[in-house]
């Protein structure tokens, strides 16, 4: 007497996930289950499609090639989107939008393009980037008293 139906290609699909990624700007992470063979850019497009899927603010837009994934634990450097997310290690990650350029003239000539320089724009007002949020965030000490 069987008390379990056996599932069938249980191992044809690999191992699998359960990810969860901190996006700059929200509220909380948005946690779902991947495959370890996935893409890290597959994961930034089902990120956004279920950030937007929940109505999050701010809104991101769906253009993945604007975001970097980030693996906190692992180093400050940016994965690379042709690898694989299961070769990190991690199961937490943080999503941030990559700063946009924007125009701005330079001289009183208004038709001359080549006067134009393009600055990135910070992700939030003020002097600081990211990266000194993240270290600062990552070496808070909490002293008992």
């Amino acid at each position: 007497m069987l008390l379990y139906k056996p599932k069938k290609n249980q191992n044809a699909k690999g191992n699998r996930l359960l990810i969860s990624i901190t996006v700059m700007g929200s509220a909380g992470p948005i946690r779902f289950v991947v495959n370890e063979d996935e893409l890290i850019a597959a994961v930034i497009d089902t990120t956004l499609k279920a950030y937007a899927r929940e109505g999050r603010l701010p809104v991101l837009g769906s253009n993945l090639d604007d975001f970097f994934l980030y693996c906190p634990n692992v180093g400050l450097d940016a994965l690379s989107p042709w690898d694989t997310i299961g070769s990190q290690g991690a199961r937490n990650f943080m999503l941030c939008k990559k700063p946009q350029p924007v125009k701005l003239a330079a001289g009183g000539d208004d038709d001359d393009d080549d006067d134009r320089r393009s600055i990135p724009t910070m992700a939030r007002k003020g002097n600081g980037s990211w990266r000194a949020w993240l270290n600062k965030s990552l070496n808070l000490k909490i002293s008992s008293h």
